[in-house]
Protein backbone atom coordinates (compact mmCIF):
# COMPACT_ATOMS: atom_id res chain seq x y z
CA UNK A 1 0.00 0.00 0.00
CA UNK A 2 1.20 3.56 -1.06
CA UNK A 3 -0.15 7.15 0.55
CA UNK A 4 -1.70 9.36 -2.39
CA UNK A 5 0.85 11.94 -0.19
CA UNK A 6 3.88 10.13 -1.70
CA UNK A 7 2.88 9.99 -5.67
CA UNK A 8 3.64 12.30 -7.84
CA UNK A 9 1.72 15.51 -9.44
CA UNK A 10 1.13 13.21 -12.22
CA UNK A 11 0.27 10.11 -10.87
CA UNK A 12 -2.27 12.31 -8.61
CA UNK A 13 -3.65 13.38 -11.76
CA UNK A 14 -3.53 10.24 -13.50
CA UNK A 15 -5.78 8.94 -10.58
CA UNK A 16 -8.40 11.80 -10.92
CA UNK A 17 -8.53 11.11 -14.80
CA UNK A 18 -9.14 6.91 -14.68
CA UNK A 19 -11.67 7.49 -11.44
CA UNK A 20 -13.12 10.61 -12.75
CA UNK A 21 -14.23 8.74 -15.74
CA UNK A 22 -15.28 5.21 -13.90
CA UNK A 23 -17.35 7.75 -12.08
CA UNK A 24 -19.06 8.88 -15.11
CA UNK A 25 -19.62 5.09 -16.14
CA UNK A 26 -20.91 3.97 -12.52
CA UNK A 27 -20.41 6.10 -9.17
CA UNK A 28 -21.59 3.51 -7.06
CA UNK A 29 -19.34 0.92 -8.39
CA UNK A 30 -16.38 3.26 -8.22
CA UNK A 31 -16.61 4.82 -4.83
CA UNK A 32 -17.51 0.84 -3.64
CA UNK A 33 -14.24 -0.18 -5.17
CA UNK A 34 -12.22 2.85 -3.91
CA UNK A 35 -13.37 1.92 -0.34
CA UNK A 36 -12.87 -1.56 -0.73
CA UNK A 37 -8.91 -1.34 -1.99
CA UNK A 38 -8.31 1.10 0.91
CA UNK A 39 -9.82 -1.67 3.41
CA UNK A 40 -7.90 -4.32 1.62
CA UNK A 41 -4.44 -2.08 1.91
CA UNK A 42 -4.41 -1.69 -1.53
CA UNK A 43 -4.55 1.93 -1.49
CA UNK A 44 -4.38 4.78 1.01
CA UNK A 45 -7.39 7.38 0.56
CA UNK A 46 -5.97 10.86 1.51
CA UNK A 47 -7.69 12.14 4.78
CA UNK A 48 -10.21 14.02 2.99
CA UNK A 49 -11.79 10.95 1.13
CA UNK A 50 -11.59 8.42 4.42
CA UNK A 51 -14.67 8.70 4.78
CA UNK A 52 -15.22 6.12 1.68
CA UNK A 53 -13.11 3.76 3.82
CA UNK A 54 -16.08 3.05 6.36
CA UNK A 55 -18.19 -0.04 6.11
CA UNK A 56 -21.44 2.30 6.03
CA UNK A 57 -20.43 4.17 2.71
CA UNK A 58 -19.35 0.76 1.16
CA UNK A 59 -22.31 -1.18 2.34
CA UNK A 60 -24.78 1.66 0.51
CA UNK A 61 -22.50 2.50 -2.35
CA UNK A 62 -23.63 -1.91 -2.74
CA UNK A 63 -26.73 -1.52 -2.46
CA UNK A 64 -27.20 1.36 -5.04
CA UNK A 65 -24.75 -0.48 -7.20
CA UNK A 66 -26.85 -3.53 -6.85
CA UNK A 67 -30.02 -1.49 -8.31
CA UNK A 68 -28.54 0.36 -10.69
CA UNK A 69 -27.31 -3.24 -12.26
CA UNK A 70 -31.15 -4.30 -12.20
CA UNK A 71 -32.28 -0.77 -13.51
CA UNK A 72 -29.27 -0.27 -15.98
CA UNK A 73 -30.44 -3.65 -18.21
CA UNK A 74 -34.43 -2.39 -18.60
CA UNK A 75 -34.49 -0.96 -22.32
CA UNK A 76 -36.16 2.40 -21.83
CA UNK A 77 -36.34 2.52 -18.17
CA UNK A 78 -32.33 2.66 -18.19
CA UNK A 79 -32.40 5.75 -20.22
CA UNK A 80 -35.13 7.78 -17.57
CA UNK A 81 -32.24 6.22 -14.98
CA UNK A 82 -29.23 7.61 -16.65
CA UNK A 83 -31.11 10.86 -16.78
CA UNK A 84 -31.40 10.94 -13.37
CA UNK A 85 -28.11 9.75 -12.37
CA UNK A 86 -26.46 13.04 -14.12
CA UNK A 87 -27.10 14.61 -11.00
CA UNK A 88 -25.15 12.29 -9.48
CA UNK A 89 -21.81 10.73 -10.84
CA UNK A 90 -20.90 14.49 -11.85
CA UNK A 91 -20.50 16.52 -8.65
CA UNK A 92 -19.05 12.98 -7.36
CA UNK A 93 -16.75 12.86 -9.71
CA UNK A 94 -15.44 16.45 -8.77
CA UNK A 95 -15.99 15.89 -4.86
CA UNK A 96 -13.76 12.71 -5.27
CA UNK A 97 -10.81 14.84 -7.70
CA UNK A 98 -11.01 17.95 -5.09
CA UNK A 99 -10.41 15.39 -2.33
CA UNK A 100 -7.57 13.59 -4.19
CA UNK A 101 -5.71 16.62 -4.29
CA UNK A 102 -5.94 17.93 -0.94
CA UNK A 103 -2.17 17.56 -1.19
CA UNK A 104 -1.68 20.41 -4.16
CA UNK A 105 -2.57 24.26 -3.99
CA UNK A 106 -6.30 25.29 -4.06
CA UNK A 107 -6.64 26.41 -7.34
CA UNK A 108 -5.13 22.93 -8.49
CA UNK A 109 -7.81 21.26 -6.25
CA UNK A 110 -10.29 23.62 -7.88
CA UNK A 111 -8.89 22.81 -11.53
CA UNK A 112 -9.01 19.08 -10.58
CA UNK A 113 -12.42 19.02 -9.41
CA UNK A 114 -13.58 20.55 -12.77
CA UNK A 115 -11.58 18.30 -14.59
CA UNK A 116 -13.44 15.08 -12.87
CA UNK A 117 -16.45 16.60 -13.55
CA UNK A 118 -15.95 17.29 -17.70
CA UNK A 119 -14.55 13.70 -17.61
CA UNK A 120 -17.30 12.41 -15.79
CA UNK A 121 -19.66 14.04 -17.67
CA UNK A 122 -17.69 12.67 -20.99
CA UNK A 123 -18.30 9.28 -19.74
CA UNK A 124 -22.13 9.72 -18.78
CA UNK A 125 -22.67 11.19 -21.93
CA UNK A 126 -21.34 8.91 -24.45
CA UNK A 127 -22.94 6.21 -21.85
CA UNK A 128 -26.13 7.83 -22.60
CA UNK A 129 -25.35 8.27 -26.03
CA UNK A 130 -24.72 5.06 -27.10
CA UNK A 131 -27.89 3.35 -25.21
CA UNK A 132 -30.18 6.05 -27.02
CA UNK A 133 -29.04 4.35 -29.89
CA UNK A 134 -28.84 0.89 -29.19
CA UNK A 135 -32.64 0.91 -27.19
CA UNK A 136 -34.34 0.80 -30.05
CA UNK A 137 -32.82 -2.39 -31.79
CA UNK A 138 -34.89 -5.56 -31.48
CA UNK A 139 -32.15 -7.74 -30.13
CA UNK A 140 -32.70 -8.07 -26.09
CA UNK A 141 -29.40 -8.79 -25.19
CA UNK A 142 -28.29 -5.28 -26.42
CA UNK A 143 -29.08 -3.84 -23.27
CA UNK A 144 -27.58 -6.19 -20.84
CA UNK A 145 -24.21 -7.19 -22.79
CA UNK A 146 -23.20 -3.21 -22.50
CA UNK A 147 -24.23 -2.56 -19.25
CA UNK A 148 -22.45 -5.55 -18.21
CA UNK A 149 -19.25 -4.39 -20.06
CA UNK A 150 -20.15 -0.64 -18.51
CA UNK A 151 -19.99 -2.15 -15.08
CA UNK A 152 -16.77 -4.49 -15.56
CA UNK A 153 -14.92 -1.19 -17.21
CA UNK A 154 -16.13 0.48 -14.24
CA UNK A 155 -14.36 -1.30 -11.54
CA UNK A 156 -11.24 -1.97 -13.51
CA UNK A 157 -10.39 1.65 -14.21
CA UNK A 158 -10.60 2.10 -10.72
CA UNK A 159 -8.56 -0.61 -9.55
CA UNK A 160 -6.30 0.20 -12.31
CA UNK A 161 -6.28 4.30 -11.44
CA UNK A 162 -4.84 3.40 -8.06
CA UNK A 163 -2.55 0.70 -9.49
CA UNK A 164 -0.89 2.13 -12.30
CA UNK A 165 -2.38 5.51 -12.69
CA UNK A 166 -0.82 6.40 -15.99
CA UNK A 167 -2.08 3.44 -17.84
CA UNK A 168 -5.76 4.73 -16.63
CA UNK A 169 -5.18 7.75 -17.78
CA UNK A 170 -3.96 7.21 -21.28
CA UNK A 171 -6.95 4.50 -21.67
CA UNK A 172 -9.39 7.34 -20.76
CA UNK A 173 -7.91 9.32 -23.39
CA UNK A 174 -8.37 6.79 -25.85
CA UNK A 175 -11.91 6.39 -24.83
CA UNK A 176 -12.65 9.73 -24.86
CA UNK A 177 -12.05 10.01 -28.39
CA UNK A 178 -14.26 7.34 -29.04
CA UNK A 179 -17.26 8.60 -27.36
CA UNK A 180 -16.59 12.12 -29.23
CA UNK A 181 -16.87 9.45 -32.76
CA UNK A 182 -19.72 8.09 -31.38
CA UNK A 183 -21.69 10.19 -29.79
CA UNK A 184 -21.44 12.92 -33.23
CA UNK A 185 -22.42 9.07 -34.86
CA UNK A 186 -25.40 9.04 -33.02
CA UNK A 187 -26.44 12.60 -33.39
CA UNK A 188 -26.08 11.80 -37.22
CA UNK A 189 -28.33 9.09 -37.06
CA UNK A 190 -30.68 10.68 -35.13
CA UNK A 191 -30.82 13.42 -37.17
CA UNK A 192 -30.95 11.47 -40.11
CA UNK A 193 -34.29 9.99 -38.72
CA UNK A 194 -35.97 13.01 -37.83
CA UNK A 195 -35.31 14.07 -41.36
CA UNK A 196 -37.13 11.23 -42.51
CA UNK A 197 -39.87 11.26 -40.20
CA UNK A 198 -40.72 15.04 -40.92
CA UNK A 199 -40.62 14.17 -45.15
CA UNK A 200 -43.01 11.48 -44.51
CA UNK A 201 -45.28 13.74 -42.96
CA UNK A 202 -45.01 16.84 -45.32
CA UNK A 203 -45.21 14.38 -48.53
CA UNK A 204 -48.69 13.12 -47.74
CA UNK A 205 -49.81 16.86 -47.01
CA UNK A 206 -48.41 17.68 -50.35
CA UNK A 207 -49.98 15.60 -52.83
Amino acid sequence: MFPISFLSHQDILAIVVGASFASGLNVYATVATLGLLARAQVFQLPPALSLLNSRAVIAVCGLLFALEFVADKVPVFDLAWNALQTFVRVPVAALLSYGATQNLSPGTQLAAGLLGAVLALAAHGGKTAVRTAVTPSPEPASNTILSFAEDALAVSLTWLATQHPVVAAVIVSVLVLLIVFAVRYVVRSLTRLLQRARNLVIRPRLT
